[in-house]
Order: C-alpha cells, then sequence, then structure tokens
C-alpha cells in the first residue's frame, strides 16, 4: 500500500496490487468509511494512520479549484465516477436536511442544528467522520462548510446563512439527474478546443482562459439576468476594443434608458450618453418624447472613460446576439454569489490580465505594461488580433474535475429539468 494526498489534505491508500485507489471516492468529495483501508504498514515498520489537515484546511480549502480545465477530455470521465457514486448514495436514502433558523450560525456557535449541518457535510464528503456529531460550530466544521461552499458556487464564509441552508437542502437524487444531465454537455464538449481558448460557464458565472491543457487564469464573470440570457455559443475572438464607446442596444434603450429618463432627465448628462439620429447630428433630450418609443429610433453613445459601462476594454467576437465581453466599472458585482445582472453580454473581472494573455497569444510586442498604458491615454484604440481565439459559451451546472472533487452550480436559465417534470433538459 502507498500513501497518497488527496484533496483537502486527505491521505489515501493505494493498492499497487489492483491499481485501485479510495481516491475514487474520496477524491470526490464524497464520503468513505474508514474500514476501507484501515492502517497502513509504513517503512521502518511504523503504522501509518489516516491523516487529516483540518487544522490548517481554512488555507487549503482553494484546493478545489483544480488547474486542469472544466471542459478537459477527461471531464466526462470524472463525472462517471461521481454519477456511480451518486447512485450509491441516493440507493442508500440520500442525506439528511439541515433545519432553517432565525439564528445564523457560525464557528464559536453551539446549536442543535450544528449536528444535522455534520451529518451533512460527512455525506458529501465535505467533513471527515471522525471529526463527529458535536453540537459545537468548530474548525472542523467551519472548514468543512467552507468547501462546500466552494464547490457549490456560494460565498466561502463560513457561515450558514440562507443560501447555503438551501444548497445542503437539495436532494441527492436531484444532484445526481444534474451529474447526469450534464453527462450529455460534457461529452458534447470533450473534443479538442485549441491550444489556447476562452471558456465562459454561464451557470457558474465565471470564465477560464486555457493554454496547452491547463488553466491559465480564472476570472468571476457577470453574466445575463434570467429574462436577458447570455447565449450558449461557440466562436472566436477577433478583435479588442481599448477605451470604447458604448452604443446603447435598442433593448436596452427600451427597457432601461426610457424608464431612467423618466424618473431623472439628467440621466443621461450624468453618465455622458450623448444623442445622434442616423444623419450623426446630435440631439439634446429636450427633442425626444420619452413617454413614447421615440429613442429607439435614435443612436445613444457613451464616451470613453470611468462611467463607460464596457469599462476599459471590450472583446470582440463573431455572433448574431450583440453580444460581447467586457470592462465594468461596477466591480462590487464580482463580490456576490450570483452575479446574473447584464443584459446578456459577459462582463470580466481582472479584464487587463485576461486581454494581455490574448495579445501576447498572437500580438508579441504587447505586455501588460502596454495594456495599462493604452487605458490610460483614455484613447480609443482597437486592435487585432494576429491570430483569433475560440470562445466557449457553455452551460454546465454539475461537473467533477482532475482532482475529483464534484461542483455543482444553480439552473439559473431552467435548462436542466432536475426536478423531472417531463420538460426536455437543454444542452
Amino acid at each position: 500500500m502507498n500513501l497518497l494526498s488527496g484533496p483537502f489534505g486527505i491521505k489515501l491508500h493505494v493498492n499497487k496490487t489492483t491499481g485501485k485507489s479510495l481516491m475514487g471516492l474520496c477524491a470526490l468529495g464524497l464520503a468513505v468509511p474508514f474500514v476501507l483501508g484501515g492502517p497502513a504498514p509504513a517503512q521502518g515498520g511504523q503504522t501509518v494512520e489516516w491523516a487529516d489537515n483540518f487544522d490548517i484546511a481554512t488555507e487549503n480549502i482553494t484546493e478545489v479549484k483544480s488547474s486542469a480545465p472544466t471542459l478537459s477530455p477527461n471531464t466526462a470521465d470524472y463525472n462517471a465516477i461521481a454519477i456511480n457514486r451518486y447512485q450509491q448514495i441516493v440507493q442508500a436514502g440520500g442525506w439528511g436536511t439541515v433545519s432553517g433558523g432565525s439564528k445564523t450560525l457560525r464557528i464559536g456557535s453551539r446549536d442543535p442544528r450544528v449536528v444535522e449541518l455534520r451529518r451533512r457535510l460527512i455525506a458529501s464528503g465535505d467533513l471527515e467522520q471522525q471529526a463527529g456529531l458535536s453540537d459545537t460550530f468548530d474548525s472542523y466544521v467551519d472548514a468543512g462548510l467552507r468547501r462546500f461552499q466552494l464547490r457549490h458556487g456560494l460565498i466561502p464564509d463560513g457561515v450558514m446563512g440562507a443560501d447555503t441552508v438551501a444548497a445542503l437542502n437539495v436532494p441527492a437524487h436531484v444532484r445526481l439527474r444534474q451529474l447526469e444531465t450534464n453527462m450529455i454537455r460534457l461529452r458534447s464538449m470533450s473534443g479538442f478546443k485549441g491550444d489556447r481558448y476562452v471558456m465562459v460557464n454561464i451557470p457558474a458565472a465565471e470564465i477560464e482562459a486555457v493554454e496547452n491543457g491547463r488553466v491559465r487564469s480564472r476570472h468571476t464573470a457577470v453574466v445575463g439576468k434570467i429574462d436577458r440570457q447570455t447565449p450558449i455559443l461557440n466562436s472566436k475572438i477577433y478583435e479588442l476594443n481599448f477605451n470604447p464607446y458604448w452604443t446603447v442596444p435598442k433593448s436596452i434603450i427600451r427597457k432601461d434608458l426610457i424608464p431612467k429618463m423618466k424618473e431623472d432627465p439628467q440621466y443621461l448628462s450624468k453618465n455622458n450618453i450623448r444623442i445622434f439620429d442616423w444623419s450623426n447630428n446630435e440631439l439634446s433630450w429636450q427633442q425626444i418624447d420619452w413617454n413614447t418609443d421615440e429613442a429607439t429610433q435614435y443612436r445613444f453613445t457613451q464616451d470613453p472613460g470611468a462611467e463607460n459601462s464596457l469599462g476599459n476594454v471590450r472583446i470582440n467576437f463573431h455572433n448574431k446576439h450583440q453580444v460581447y465581453l467586457h470592462d465594468t466599472p461596477s466591480k462590487t458585482l464580482f463580490g456576490e454569489a450570483n452575479r446574473f445582472h447584464s443584459s446578456g453580454c459577459v462582463r470580466v473581472q481582472n479584464v487587463r490580465e485576461l486581454v494581455t494573455w490574448m495579445l501576447q497569444s498572437s500580438n508579441a510586442d504587447w505586455s501588460r505594461n502596454k495594456v495599462d498604458s493604452v487605458i490610460r491615454t483614455g484613447e480609443r484604440e482597437d486592435v487585432k488580433l494576429k491570430k483569433s481565439i475560440p470562445l466557449y459559451l457553455t452551460y454546465v451546472t454539475a461537473w467533477s474535475n482532475a482532482d475529483g472533487v464534484v461542483h455543482f452550480r444553480e439552473d439559473i436559465y431552467d435548462r436542466d429539468d432536475i426536478h423531472g417534470t417531463g420538460s426536455q433538459a437543454r444542452l
């Protein structure tokens, strides 16, 4: 037996003869009964027991993030292992629920609900069975809950609030259905996607820049609202606009701009938005009847600057939906767990790092310093990529990464049919 280090600092015994390991279960973020391995003899005749690093677990919870991309060629295989284990959990009766309550639980709390929380975290492998069933919310429970939150796209604050309770109480059979539904999506995307590509996972509101099969950088995103969804598509990024002008789409003029002008006639001037007819003549806001849709007949352009809705960079790719990736002045939204606020475009956190990577792939004279310098000028500059970069706007709500950690996200656009209503799950 060899001793390997699994996710979260858990040590795993591997049987050389059979080639099978407990990593297939424990690394999935799922409970593994400790009778499976037992103590193993180590060199020098000493006995090696199951070990954990819960005392330093809060330093290691980022290990649920893998350097392997979500859409790796092997992701479907990892998902198949997760499906097998979740089938076992469902057949065994699933897991229990955690009671809500007016009192928010966090480290230091003592409450009967902590026992429920411990059982639930043990069932999904986020907490070791050895941690026991005390009613005290200690550092072990704190670390386990943070791991659970990370796997479910929640803010990993170690606080058992309403959103976390809701995620904890999703039944095991629903999670199994999510894994099965997403297996179809993952298989359809398992082919070669390019040596360098960008992937946006819409339900996760996350972006991966992938190079030679590894994630070069991850970026938090803000994606489309439920009624203004980010489209699912494959395309190619071909151009970057620094310090862009923003031409307001007709749909946003109708849904947002007209109501805002009714509330505050100074809205346009406050946000450096100018009005033009299609002969490029500038108009004043008083020339438009805001009680009608007349405004949709004109072009509304926001000048470059700190308040520009596109921020400092716009990333263009071929599509029929008039959407793009871009920076934003509203960076506080990146700190939210539910980042579904846009009208279909994708806002990118730390966009300068992403565009520097894009430019260096085909325009060797570009560096981060040059990107910063161009933005500081405040002048519009368009840069064509010498080699376009594949872009995948995808919809994946359940997957297992190369380290075996199972992730789930809310089915924000209702495409999974996770409750079995009979509706066809959509790719």
